[in-house]
């Protein structure tokens, strides 16, 4: 018999560790910018994860194979939005990102990865065969790969690469096979000259520059030097002092660098503490995905569970110096009214599927 979904069933143990991650960055921020141009921006991070919270309650009530029902309108309406960006979008650091909407700038990059968690969840729960055709393979390229493309086109290689672990994830927990994996990375290693010809000087130098930093310290290895000296001053315990994050030697030390500017002040110890909440909450979003009450639902978790798992790694490994500064934002702790709201809405669809796991 079929029952009603009910706030009993939230996960709020998910909820407690995503706002003690979020209120470790809000300290950060403050403590990052106190002496700066921005002072008080973390005001507005704590006004946009309570907007974040309460978009988090709304979503979860809405049953999501309605959403997963009207997909291909989202989809339409995000490819629109990319469209809207590269033609009347604010340009900011030579490139097209955001769409000013009174005193506020939307990113709609970041919403779109929302759309296509949604839409391939949509495509991979409808399949009716076992195996994993190459048909399939292309058609779930090419939901991703068209706002893909436009968000490269913006230029944002930092946000397009956030797609690919959708279309990652949705393709292994599909059925992919060894031999199409195989075929698909040969491809892709074919195509690299291609695709680093096409980059923007600026990505290149982006790309290479995390390697040897010390080949150009006042030019694009400056941010990755400045990085790794803030992580290695803050020692075990960390540095009260700051003096790389409070004398601004660390660039945008409360967006892409804010857990450089965290492991500096709180030291190794505050470094391992952050990223076992983090592993806390990705177990979590696991188990909800283990227990979704169909194979949409299990999708739908392990979307984000990608897409988090990328944006932390990626910006954790900048931060030490082993990936490329691509200008990912560490989810829940950079400030950022985009990325905030993103997750929460991405939290919501979780908790979505989780209070449905009992209803049939």
């Amino acid at each position: 018999m079929a029952r009603y979904v009910s706030f009993r069933d939230f996960d709020w143990v998910l909820l407690g560790f995503v706002l003690m991650i979020c209120g470790l960055g809000v300290m950060e921020i403050h403590s990052a910018t106190m002496h700066t141009k921005f002072a008080g921006a973390q005001i507005r991070q704590i006004y946009w994860v309570l907007a974040g919270v309460g978009m988090m309650f709304l979503i979860s009530l809405v049953n999501y194979q309605a959403l997963l029902d009207q997909i291909h309108w989202f989809y339409v309406a995000g490819v629109a939005s990319l469209i809207a960006v590269l033609l009347f979008g604010t340009r900011a650091l030579g490139a097209k990102r955001w769409i000013k909407i009174g005193g506020s700038h939307f990113q709609p990059s970041e919403w779109v990865k929302l759309i296509l968690i949604l839409a391939v969840a949509k495509y991979f729960a409808e399949m009716r065969h076992k195996d994993l055709s190459w048909s399939d393979f292309i058609k779930a390229g090419a939901i991703v790969g068209v706002p893909m493309l436009m968000v490269l086109a913006q230029p944002d290689l930092g946000t397009a690469l956030t797609y690919i672990p959708i279309a990652v994830m949705g393709l292994f927990l599909g059925g992919l096979r060894t031999r199409q994996a195989l075929t698909v990375v040969l491809l892709a290693g074919l195509m690299m000259p291609l695709a680093w010809h096409g980059l923007k000087p600026y990505q290149r130098e982006r790309l290479t520059s995390f390697i040897e930093p010390e080949a150009d310290r006042q030019g694009s290895g400056y941010q990755v030097i400045q990085s790794l000296i803030a992580v290695g001053s803050g020692g075990i315990w960390g540095s009260s002092a700051g003096s790389q994050t409070h004398l601004s030697f660390l660039p945008v030390p409360q967006t892409d660098f804010i857990f450089a500017a965290f492991a500096e002040e709180h030291g190794f110890v505050g470094a391992l503490s952050v990223m076992l909440l983090y592993f806390i909450v990705l177990m979590r979003l696991t188990q909800n995905a283990q227990t979704a009450p169909d194979r949409a639902g299990t999708f739908l978790v392990m979307g984000v569970v990608a897409v988090l798992s990328f944006h932390i790694l990626v910006n954790v490994g900048m931060v030490v110096g082993f990936m490329p500064v691509t200008g990912i934002p560490l989810p829940l702790m950079s400030y950022g009214g985009s990325s905030v709201l993103f997750m929460f809405l991405a939290l919501g669809i979780v908790m979505n599927v989780r209070m449905r796991r009992f209803v049939n």
